[in-house]
């Protein structure tokens, strides 16, 4: 059997309003309920799990490699809801994209403030290597 990326849990602090946002977003089908979380289903299979927590939340990063059609309805959805979006992960260049291995990229928050991106090349794909 081949290996293939399965699913994540992210921490909410309401769990259903940001699987909503991931799959609004992303352009992805409604979440659905399973158990204590609300799944969101990319195009591979995989599954992004927001499960609801009343303690701390750790910031994680999770990157989207989408088409260049997506990008723009991406992009368009970000700065419909007046989005804050960086072209580096470290939040340095605001209000830009970046063009890494020939491709767009950008990132910006979900309500939890954990870091979603999305690129249109896989890293090193192009030869860029930071």
């Amino acid at each position: 059997m081949a290996i293939h990326f399965n699913h994540t849990i992210l921490s909410a602090r309401d769990s259903k309003a940001s699987a909503e946002f991931l799959a609004e977003m992303l352009g992805l089908p409604a979440p659905r309920r399973w158990g204590p979380f609300q799944m969101v289903t990319t195009d591979n299979d995989a599954n992004l799990d927001y499960m609801d927590t009343k303690g701390e939340i750790s910031r994680q990063h999770y990157a989207f490699l989408v088409g260049d059609a997506e990008f723009d309805a991406i992009f368009d959805r970000i700065r419909a809801r007046n989005l804050e979006y960086w072209a580096d992960p470290g939040q340095r260049r605001p209000g830009e994209t970046n063009d890494h291995d020939g491709g767009r990229g950008l990132y910006f928050e979900d309500p939890n403030g954990h870091l979603l991106e999305i690129i249109t090349r896989p890293y090193g794909s192009g030869g860029w290597n930071p």
